[in-house]
Formats: structure tokens, sequence, C-alpha cells
């Protein structure tokens, strides 16, 4: 993949977040507004799956896969991470309630975590390609280590504690100033820096961002070990997760079947992963298929739940 692929493609992401940033602008964002800029982004993903196809011989002059091919992988990879990403929501949710972040600030607590998250991930990836280049061997352990997180996912009871090893890492290391003083970091008091707990917050949704990155990112190398194409799907995928999060914070409840759904995907990705190079191989397509139909199946179960609700009570 030549240099000026990345550089453009970095130029690319560094102008989409910026657009990001002005639609948010204000820091008040209704769900119809958030909606509307779910779709976008959602579209913006598969515009640019539309490049891969017609583009691909520029992208990747010297690949190996076909157009059609690194379309798919793209496609697959993207609703891969899209779906996983959605459990980062409720772990969001979470965090804001224990912090007590105001509502206006909330978008710009998401911005700064969801930047640190592209810079980290894109970092594992590139970590993670020149690993599985060398070892295929680390292929199984990412497979065995999504496979038991599938199955502890499947298992938890939704405990509402966020793991708080960043805050004491920052409480350490740094002076916290009791109160948010709007959307900054740090402020100067009495001729020294004191930070905020926005800056508390900012770095636990990074961390936690990391921890889905070490279950997701495994999971998107079985679908391809194309790095463009893995960093692509992690920044689209990452760049509507905003917009997205507005969409669902008043819907949060409605969604009872999501981390079933959620743990299915992954073990049976994992599952796709051991299987890569053998003869029981899982084509991408069947992935794509499986986990379209598997959140199409879990968001009708939830609505039909929630529908029926009512009369369960009578």
């Amino acid at each position: 993949m030549p240099l000026s692929v990345y550089l453009s493609f970095l130029v690319l992401t560094l102008g989409l977040v910026a657009l990001d940033i002005y639609q948010t602008r204000g820091g008040l964002i209704t769900i119809r507004k958030a909606a509307l800029w779910s779709g976008f982004w959602f579209l913006l993903a598969f515009v640019f799956a539309a490049s891969i196809y017609f583009y691909w011989d520029v992208y990747a002059p010297s690949s190996d896969y076909s157009a059609e091919k690194a379309t798919v992988a793209f496609l697959t990879g993207y609703l891969l991470e899209k779906s996983l990403s959605i459990d980062n929501l409720f772990v969001f949710a979470i965090i804001f309630h224990q912090y007590t972040v105001p509502v206006h600030l909330r978008p710009r607590a998401l911005l700064w975590g969801v930047i640190g998250a592209l810079v980290l991930r894109a970092i594992m990836i590139g970590v993670g390609a020149q690993l599985l280049a060398q070892f295929h061997w680390v292929m199984y352990l990412f497979a065995a280590f999504l496979i038991w997180t599938g199955i502890q996912l499947a298992r938890d009871h939704g405990e509402d504690e966020i793991n708080p090893l960043p805050e004491r890492i920052i409480r350490r290391l740094f002076t916290v100033s009791d109160d948010y003083r709007e959307n900054k970091l740090s402020v100067i008091e009495n001729g020294k820096r004191v930070f905020t707990p926005m800056f508390i917050v900012i770095g636990v949704i990074a961390f936690m961002d990391v921890l889905f990155a070490l279950d997701s990112i495994p999971a998107i190398f079985a679908v391809t070990r194309e790095p463009f194409l893995v960093l692509a799907a992690n920044v689209f995928a990452l760049l509507g997760l905003r917009s997205l999060y507005f969409v669902l914070e008043g819907m949060m409840n409605r969604f009872v079947y999501l981390k079933p759904a959620l743990s299915f995907v992954m073990i049976f990705i994992g599952i796709k992963m051991l299987l890569v190079g053998s003869a029981w191989a899982i084509p991408t397509w069947v992935s794509l298929s499986v986990i379209l139909v598997t959140m199409l199946l879990a968001t009708l179960a939830s609505l039909y739940h929630e529908r029926n609700l009512p009369k369960a009570l009578d």
C-alpha cells in the first residue's frame, strides 16, 4: 500500500473529524439531528466502499485482493465494527452517569474520547498486522480471546461499574478539581495547573474504547488482513459513534437482546478465525450475512418485547 494513500486517508479523516466538530457546535444535540447525521455517516461509509470498488487499483496497485473482494471485506469489517461499537454506547452512558457529566459537555467528551481511540487503534492495527504477517499462530490466540469474551459477555449481568484504573492513575499523577470548568481539560489556579473531571472522563472513555478494540480488531482481522481496510473500517465505524450515541441515549433500555446478539457475533467471528486457511473456512459474504441477520433479529426481538411488555404487566 503506497504511503501516499495512507497520508491522503489521514487528511480525509481529519477533515471528517473537523466536520463532526462543526455539526456538534453549541453542545446540545437533538435526537432528530443526531439521527440525520447518523444516516449521513452510514451512507458515507458506503460511498467510500464504492470508491474502493472503482479505484482499488489506485488504493493498492500490488494487492492480491480484487476490487470486489476488497469492497466486500471493507463492508463486512465496517458492519462488524459498527455492531460491536454499539456496546460502547452503553458504557458511555454509564460513564456520564458515574461522573455526572452535564448534557452540554457530553459531545466534547465523546469527541476527545473517539479521537484518542482512533489514534490508539491505528497503533494497534499496525502492530496486529505485523504480528499476523510473521506469526500465523497469533490468529488462534485472537480467536480464543474472542470466543472467551463472547462467552463472558453472554454471562454478564450488567453491573453499572467502570474500571477505575484510568481515574486512579490520573489522580495519582495530577491535581484534579472537584467541579467541571465548562469543556476545559485543565485550568490555572494559584499559579498551579489543575485538571478537571472532564480530563478523567475523556481518559476513561479512551481507555474503555481500547479495551473494546482488543475484541474488535482481532475480529476484523478474521475478515481481512489488509491493514488499510482494517483501518478504514475502524475509522468510519468510530466517526459516526457520537451521533449514534445521542440517537440511542434515550432508547438504551429498549434493546434488551443486544448483548446476546453481540455475544453470538463475537463467538461466530472467533470460530471463523480458527477456520481461516482450512477446508472449512467461512466465506466473507457468509460473515456479512450472519452479522446483518443477527443484528436485525436482535432489534426486531427487542422491539417486540417492548411492545408486549405492558400486556405482560397487566
